[in-house]
């Protein structure tokens, strides 16, 4: 291996059909690549064929870290794990389309302790096993134990194995099960989305990580101190919020973002309870406080007045190395009425037990324990709910009789739908066992995924109007972070729910919309790059410079690995008004040259950027075996053409209506700012230009060429 820091040099790769382990060098192979999610491209590209199916043993699936996890840059402790994504379309190659899920906790930090860049899981083991890593020790053991338990067991009897200081990322029932819309889960509750059951169908339990080496930091340790301290100073809280959600005596704005700490608001289950408080920039050693996230998940109000979420949050955890801790700790114990602990911790959607319901519960004290009961089931039995995107399906067909009309008489009768309509948390208890045993043809529904399960019914999954809510997209993901036409295009790139943080958080950063384009004009160098909210206008290039921005940063994050839910705060956006609000765009650019020492400025970061996503779009047509991205890939659901009910025009201020004609101007702008032909097909100029003409040789032999 070269002499760069930030990297171990090593990727394991275990075959479990052989039970072979092995090792190749990272830099040698993958240094373009960082690691993460874009070293799981250059494998997929490498090494899976278009025909191969997710669960078929010849996928792979990739959890990677990167360079920067477990470094100290802060944020850098995220897991990304890559796969054929097993509840996207079909396509004629008759492949599913490759996919990253994101998790947080402590594992990815300790397999970079133990010495590893990443692991390339192939294969399927004739038993089920759980892999075991012990710095250079690497071994398959027999899991057949704990198979048929859920994530919580798993983690315990693994820990009575090897010892409490392992980390565990391990399935569920669900995974088990094949179910395809399944969870894995880190540490017991950072979950990684939709990919367990391609553990399952490897026979893959769990992977259990224990770590003793160093990462080497190629600058002067005092001076990557000294950088790591600069970024938490332009910092502001989670998801990119620079100014507080309340009025604060150090800031001029107010009223945006995730910025929730503010005098007489508590962490009230903690012993003695801790007041959030004032939190100005600067302070980094109140920044675990800014993030007070339980306030918001649980915002209703017991009957005495006071904030639920107040009254449950224990405290804030988080990620290895991550100073914003949006990981909220519940101490609710109302739970053991339903047979479960009264500890609970969650980050984003996870409070996931409501979102099926028709309605909530009048008593916000059921409703807390319907979130909270469906959350801990889901992150036992490793059940996805694709970020609420189910929770919509479940409603449309039981509310338009597709059930009813579809289901055995039997099974009708057998399903609590008394305790649905009434929002009750009992009926969780019913409904995340058949979502991850696959009962009946409820159970199995569940886990379909929405494409799948749409077009069971006979129903256009485009077509579905969920009481005229934005819900799905395309390709059966959730209609997830997305703005303007900018956001339209960041939604058409992805095989999934893009969790493009990067442009929703800068978005949702709490700053007057005059500054933020402002800056964004900066950023982008051109004029008109924002749209705000509900005020669309025509789109101009500078959108489409801000998406591609913002689809290749996401991307470096999962790939360095840095956690995406900060958007660009610090970077592009930060607290400080004698900054006129401006981050240092060049601060991650900086920090990868001080850590590994492969010097580039913030163009030459965005290059690597660039790189990783024309892979991945070359990746994706190669599975599509399409030459007209434009039409099969890149489309919007009808929904955002629409003004129900009132028929204004687009561009009529107080709405979000697109229009047709536009989004096709600004899929052209798009495709010029990334050197891509009119269909959407890479070029041979612009794959060779980023170092990817082997990719553009083979791209050619298909006619895939743009």
């Amino acid at each position: 291996m070269a002499d760069y820091g930030g990297w171990q040099g090593k990727v394991l790769r275990v075959d479990l059909s052989t039970g072979k382990i092995s090792s190749e060098d990272t830099v040698a192979k993958y240094k373009d690549f960082l690691g993460g999610e874009g070293l799981a491209w250059k494998v997929m590209w490498d090494e899976v064929p278009p025909g191969t199916k997710a669960f078929d043993p010849e996928n792979r699936i990739i959890f990677g870290v990167g360079p920067a996890t477990g470094t100290g840059w802060p944020t850098a402790g995220r897991l990304s794990v890559t796969s054929l994504w097993p509840i996207s379309p079909e396509q004629s190659t008759g492949s599913e389309l490759p996919a990253t899920g994101h998790g947080g906790g402590n594992f990815a930090a300790e397999l970079k302790y133990a010495g590893w860049d990443s692991i390339i899981i192939q294969g399927k083991s004739a038993d089920p096993v759980w892999l075991y890593i012990n710095d250079s020790q690497v071994e398959l053991r027999d899991a057949r134990h704990i198979w048929g338990n859920g994530i919580f067991r798993a983690n315990a009897a693994i820990s009575a194995e090897v010892g409490p200081e392992v980390m565990v990322t391990a399935i569920g029932q669900a995974g088990e099960n094949l179910v395809r819309q399944s969870n894995m889960m880190a540490a017991r509750s950072h979950g990684v989305g939709g990919l367990g059951g391609v553990m399952g169908s490897k026979n893959l339990k769990a992977i259990g990580v224990k770590g003793t080496k160093s990462i080497k930091i190629a600058a002067d340790k005092g001076d990557w101190k000294a950088l790591c301290e600069r970024w938490m100073y332009l910092c502001g809280a989670n998801s990119g919020s620079v100014v507080p959600s309340t009025p604060q005596p150090w800031s001029d704005y107010y009223g945006g973002g995730r910025w929730w700490a503010r005098k007489g608001l508590f962490w009230g289950a903690a012993y003695p309870a801790v007041e959030t408080g004032i939190c100005p920039p600067g302070d980094v050693n109140r920044m675990g406080l800014r993030t007070m996230k339980g306030s918001s998940d649980f915002s209703r109000r017991d009957p005495s007045g006071r904030i639920i979420g107040e009254l449950i949050t224990t405290r804030m955890g988080g990620c290895t190395s991550c100073p914003l801790r949006c990981h909220v700790l519940y101490d609710n114990p109302r739970l053991s009425q339903y047979g479960y602990g009264r500890y609970h911790s969650n980050t984003c959607s996870g409070n996931q037990g409501t979102q099926h319901f028709p309605k909530q519960s009048s008593d916000t004290w059921l409703e807390t324990d319907a979130k909270q009961l469906g959350s801990v089931i889901a992150d036992d039995y490793g059940t996805w709910q694709n970020y609420g995107q189910l929770g919509k399906d479940v409603q449309y067909l039981y509310s338009h009789h597709v059930w009813e009309e579809h289901l055995t008489a039997d099974e009708w009768d057998s399903i609590p739908w008394d305790l649905y309509d009434a929002g009750d948390p009992k009926f969780n208890l019913f409904y995340y066992k058949a979502h991850a045993y696959r009962e009946g043809e409820f159970g199995e529904d569940l886990g379909l995924g929405t494409w799948r399960l749409f077009e069971k019914y006979g129903l256009d999954p485009h077509a579905v109007d969920y009481e005229k809510k934005k819900t799905n997209w395309k390709l059966g993901h959730k209609y997830h972070h997305s703005g303007a036409q900018e956001g339209a295009l960041i939604n058409m790139l992805m095989n999934r729910d893009p969790q493009n943080h990067v442009h929703n958080s800068y978005w949702g950063n709490g700053l007057p919309f005059e500054i933020s384009v402002a800056i964004m004009d900066e950023i982008t160098g051109l004029p008109g790059s924002m749209r705000e909210r509900n005020n669309n206008v025509p789109v101009t290039r500078g959108q489409a410079r801000y998406a591609l921005l913002s689809h290749i940063m996401c991307m470096i994050h999962n790939s360095v690995t840095q956690c995406d839910y900060n958007g660009m705060s610090g970077a592009w956006v930060t607290p400080w008004k004698d900054r006129n609000y401006r981050g240092e765009p060049d601060i991650e650019a900086r920090l990868y040259s001080a850590l590994t020492g492969d010097t580039v400025d913030r163009e030459g970061y965005e290059e690597i950027g660039l790189r990783m996503a024309n892979l991945f779009r070359a990746l994706t047509t190669r599975y599509m075996d399409t030459p007209n991205m434009r039409d099969d890939h890149d489309q919007c659901p009808d929904y955002v053409f629409e003004d129900y009910g009132q028929d204004r025009a687009p561009f009529t201020p107080g709405h979000d209506r697109l229009d047709r004609d536009d989004i096709e101007d600004a899929r052209d702008f798009l495709y010029e700012e990334f050197g891509w032909s009119s269909s959407g097909l890479a070029t041979r100029a612009t794959l060779e230009g980023l170092g990817l003409g082997d990719v553009a040789d083979i791209m050619a032999t298909q006619n895939l060429l743009g």
